[in-house]
């Protein structure tokens, strides 16, 4: 129990305060210590930030593309322009004649796909324009499902099996070659489940019971993409109280024998209208709707056949060398005509495709030109051999029904062709060929732009140095340079302000905010002044400039700054930046630029540090500085533990924490006599008032 001064009187709150104070004195020493501690830890952290930065340019430095940068001048661009990479040597080419430009592929309908005085809305579904294509004058729908999945391997032949409800079963004898199987990316050959005959390595049979099996173990955790087309569609799901309508997964649906509807178990009437007692089902939308809410939670399940059609595009690439890539396509009545070529587009045929609108015309064109398959006959496009782009029904190509070649009208008769061609063209005196308009030969990469005979031309391609841009790269680093050793001169050299200490809790709140940041800016200032590692650093730094580079590749002339035009600055208060003289350096790039390479990043597998190139020493050097320093002061992700300030930052922690408990025992103790002596006086007033009333009754 305290007791404050209700005997004597007098303010024991602030006399212990008072004392307190005093008491506090080392405390608050320790505290500005570790404040100290942590502005120095956030110092030597930026200081490595700023390393870290420059060593991310030094990693740049030290690649050939800084010092091997090509520029290629064309003597007629409109004709021939070029580039060149780093790899790129000092060569001259002569284009004389160009006789053919690369062309792709391109197929174009000779007809509107619509019938006539019809229009074809690319953004509605096929089924929904029966009478306005040629999806049904033409073309036969089947009828079943189209189905997605994509499983996992199991690093097995077998085993993995397709997800399908009770009542549906894969069409697998009938339509196995409509469907597709692709492990990560790579396709393979969908097989008649019905052959006895071996899978080769990139074949797969897929049973009526969507088990798949391999010719090869497919790896553990592999993508296998399915497309598969089964009987029907079955889905079953329970429906919540209150619930009005149900979108099934697909629309378009057959209204036909093959649908059929369940709810709670018993089998539903539909009318060919779609009505039933208690509601109606919606073919074209895909949606069962109820004439009421339901009131209870109700259990429904559906059959339901949708129409479907296929076709397949294969091309002829620069990859695939005497084989095809095939691109099977399951294309669904619902689907828009835009859906359709999206997924052309999208898919690895290599082709793009798109509708017109205004003409109601498909146009097909591969998107790599070049001539892949030798199709022509005495340079006559030969429609009777196979060309680079071909649309097929896949096991059948003698179907007349095929949805692209009829529907969409690209079967041979109903297209004109432009065949694709190769680049020819004399370089050097050389007659070639490229399948691209542009091409690489010996790191240049070459575009032609026209047609030319050899009384237009040649057109000369000269490749040689970018020197302006090589002096640029040298540039941009020594001011990246200059401005590191300027940031660690500044806080090496900064002025420290002894009598401005880390502010207190109590001289906070006697300080406005603007005082306190003036202040703190003060006290924060010279923390690194001197700093031993820094000052190390730059001289380190300093000395890896300026020691000549002795290795194989420089030549004895070049081989230090000072002789191609880099020195250091004559203001001694810049504590060693570096200055260029741009026409030295320009001139020592264009008459020498190996040894410059050499002189910045030759050496690299050297010991000796005077072999190294100055970008491998600075490396070397700010590696080490960095080291130091996270040994110092740690990083973002370090604990206190793991470096120097913050083991210090610990040990404060831990004296700070016991001064707090003394303190809480001599505040007690202070309590504790003041009390006392509160107890005492008021003892002493009670015997005098005793005394005092004995006194004044005996009179």
């Amino acid at each position: 129990m305290r007791i404050g001064g209700l005997a004597s009187g007098m303010d024991i709150d602030s006399l212990v305060s008072d004392l307190m104070r005093a008491e506090r004195m080392p405390l608050d020493q320790l505290k500005q210590k570790k404040q100290i501690i942590e502005w120095q830890r956030d110092e030597y952290r930026a200081m490595n930030t700023l390393l870290l930065d420059f060593r991310n340019e030094l990693t740049q430095m030290k690649l050939t593309t800084k010092y091997r940068v090509r520029s290629v001048t064309s003597s007629n661009e409109a004709l021939v322009t070029a580039t060149a990479s780093s790899a790129a040597s000092l060569n001259s080419f002569s284009i004389s004649k160009v006789d053919r430009l690369a062309k792709a592929e391109n197929w174009v309908t000779n007809n509107s796909i619509a019938a006539s005085n019809r229009t074809i809305d690319a953004t509605k579904s096929l089924a929904s324009q029966k009478t306005d294509g040629n999806f049904a004058t033409q073309w036969n729908w089947n009828e079943g499902a189209v189905g997605s999945q994509t499983l996992l391997g199991n690093g097995s032949k077998t085993g993995m099996k397709l997800n399908l409800a009770a009542g549906e079963a894969v069409k697998a004898t009938a339509e196995f070659g409509k469907m597709s199987v692709k492990v990560n990316g790579v396709s393979y050959q969908v097989i008649d489940p019905a052959s006895t005959d071996p899978l080769g390595e990139k074949q797969v049979k897929i049973a009526d019971d969507g088990s798949l099996t391999f010719g090869a173990n497919i790896a553990t955790n592999a993508s296998v993409k399915v497309n598969y087309i089964t009987n029907k569609k079955v889905q079953t799901t329970t429906l919540k109280k209150d619930t009005t309508t149900w979108q099934l997964e697909k629309q378009n649906i057959n209204n036909n024998t093959n649908f059929s509807l369940t709810i709670n178990g018993a089998a539903v009437t539909v009318a060919s209208d779609g009505t039933f007692s208690t509601g109606k089902v919606d073919f074209e939308k895909g949606t069962i709707t109820f004439n009421n809410p339901l009131t209870a939670d109700t259990s429904i399940s559906v059959n339901y056949t949708q129409n479907y059609a296929d076709f397949q595009i294969k091309t002829y690439t620069s990859t695939s060398g005497s084989s095809q890539i095939e691109e099977k396509f399951l294309v669904e009545s619902s689907n828009s005509l835009n859906q359709v070529i999206n997924t052309v587009n999208a898919s690895k045929a290599g082709v793009s495709m798109f509708f017109d609108s205004a003409t109601g015309k498909i146009s097909m064109m591969r998107t790599e030109t070049g001539d892949f398959y030798d199709d022509n006959t005495n340079g006559t496009y030969d429609p009777q051999n196979p060309t680079d782009l071909s649309v097929t029904r896949d096991y059948d190509v003698s179907i007349t029904g095929n949805f692209a070649r009829q529907a969409l009208q690209l079967a041979d008769a109903n297209v004109t062709k432009t065949h694709g061609e190769n680049a020819s063209f004399v370089i050097n005196g050389l007659q070639t060929t490229r399948s691209s308009n542009t091409f690489d030969i010996n790191g240049v990469s070459i575009t032609l732009k026209k047609e030319f005979v050899p009384a237009d031309g040649p057109v000369s391609l000269l490749v040689k140095n970018d020197s302006d841009q090589i002096y640029e790269n040298i540039k941009g680093f020594i001011d990246k340079y200059n401005e590191l050793i300027g940031k660690i001169n500044a806080k090496v050299s900064e002025e420290k302000y002894r009598s401005y200490k880390p502010l207190t809790d109590e001289q906070r709140e006697q300080l406005s905010d603007k005082q306190q940041e003036l202040w703190e800016e003060k006290a924060k200032s010279g923390l690194l002044r001197r700093d031993s590692m820094l000052t190390s650093a730059l001289s380190s730094m300093r000395l890896d400039f300026y020691q000549p580079v002795t290795n194989s590749d420089t030549d004895p002339l070049l081989n230090q700054l000072s002789a191609i035009g880099i020195t250091t600055t004559s203001n001694y208060l810049e504590g060693g930046k570096l200055e260029i003289s741009e026409s030295k350096l320009k001139e020592a790039i264009n008459n020498n630029p190996d040894a410059i390479e050499a002189l910045f990043r030759g050496g690299s597998d050297s010991t000796l540090d005077s072999e190294k190139g100055i970008m491998h020493r600075l490396y070397d050097t700010v590696n080490s500085v960095m080291d130091q320093l996270k040994e110092k002061a740690g990083n973002s992700f370090s604990t206190n533990s793991t470096f120097a300030l913050g083991k210090s930052l610990l040990d404060i922690d831990n004296r700070i924490d016991r001064f707090e408990d003394r303190l809480i025992q001599i505040e007690d103790r202070y309590w504790r006599q003041f009390t006392a002596m509160e107890k005492a006086i008021q003892q002493s007033n009670q015997q005098s008032a005793f005394l005092m009333n004995q006194f004044s009754g005996g009179m």
